[in-house]
């Protein structure tokens, strides 16, 4: 019976060690960026991440003024904004790659990385976003997508910490708050 009993304590373990090996964190993800390149998010461990979906043609768009001075005064060694245009509301990010870069350095000045134009939401929704959005993946919590520029917040160790609608603005005190807190 011990014998019976261990045996199935031992496959349990191991089950549960398969299944966590299994599972991808943050930075196991690789992704594109806007200019083709390839962007390993490997790179960012150490530093908090903020995530946003983007959009040329939105009532948020002017976040994009936002963004870049959050990433002037705050981006470097500890932290970083990545930009993830997508098309999924209303259509509003109708461009191509090329057209999207052009458009968030004439406009904006965005000097933070932008990577390629994705869907954050349905059924082409890409892999990132589902880890972003499923506890399952990411361990944290289940969110929606619920429009451009929605804000995911990425600790230096790779851990979801927090989501925010498209309405806060990037410089709002809670966001503000967690960029310059120490860990």
């Amino acid at each position: 019976m011990k014998t019976k009993l261990l045996i199935i304590v031992i496959f349990l373990i191991t089950g549960v060690v398969q299944q966590a090996k299994a599972q991808k964190g943050f930075y196991d993800f690789k992704v594109e960026a806007i200019d083709g390149s390839e962007f390993d998010l490997s790179q960012l461990k150490g530093k908090k991440v903020l995530v946003v979906n983007t959009a040329s043609k939105c009532g948020f768009t002017p976040q994009y003024e936002d963004l870049e001075k959050l990433y002037e005064q705050y981006g470097g060694n500890k932290f970083v904004i990545i930009g993830f245009p997508a098309n999924n509301f209303l259509k509003q990010e109708p461009g191509t790659n090329e057209e999207i870069a052009a458009f968030c350095e004439k406009n904006y000045g965005v000097s933070f990385p932008m990577m390629a134009k994705i869907s954050v939401k349905g059924d082409d929704m890409h892999e990132l976003y589902h880890w972003l959005t499923e506890k399952t993946q990411n361990g944290v919590m289940d969110s929606k997508v619920t429009w451009n520029f929605q804000k995911y917040l990425i600790d230096e160790n790779g851990k979801l910490i927090a989501t925010y609608p498209p309405k806060t603005k990037p410089d709002d005190e809670q966001i503000v708050g967690w960029i310059t807190a120490k860990q």
